[in-house]
């Protein structure tokens, strides 16, 4: 199995990459996480927001693999524990298929997306910054794993 964040947007700050691959290192190749950016449509003063948005829903779509377990990532979406994560991680584990997590762009993710999505999560009830919800998630992600691994890194409840 291996975990796949598909997200809009390319060239984060240095501090994003940093802190997103110091989590995504420490999980093992058996529940790796891999990053795919999707390029982000060219928003101007009269840009149709809406088309880009679709634009941007259909290359996400694009590159989830075949069979895939499709999680989007939307603020509006079922709150979990982290102990529900990583109750799922080891039914994802079991189950063997690759795992995708969408994160849109400025507008979110396109109805095709979230139609598309076998579960739509939030990871909070705020908005945060598109570079932030990577950290969070590779975070929350090695936490998971942690706990499945009863390593002392989550001391949680």
């Amino acid at each position: 199995m291996h975990i796949i964040l598909i997200a809009v947007g390319k060239r984060m700050p240095q501090w994003v990459n940093d802190a997103y691959d110091e989590y995504a290192r420490r999980l093992p190749r058996h529940c790796a996480l891999q990053l795919l950016e999707i390029s982000a449509g060219k928003r101007g003063k009269n840009a149709d927001i809406v088309r880009i948005n679709n634009e941007e829903g259909k290359r996400l779509l694009d590159a989830v693999p075949a069979g895939a377990r499709v999680i989007a990532l939307e603020r509006t979406g079922k709150d979990r524990s982290t102990e529900q994560l990583a109750n799922a991680m080891e039914n994802w584990m079991a189950d063997g298929r690759d795992v995708v997590f969408l994160v849109g762009g400025p507008e979110g993710l396109s109805e095709d997306c979230l139609n598309r999505a076998d579960e739509t999560w939030s990871l909070s009830k705020m908005t945060f910054a598109h570079p932030l919800v990577r950290i969070v998630l590779a975070e929350q992600l090695y936490r998971a794993w942690s706990i499945i691994a009863n390593l002392p890194y989550h001391r949680g409840d």
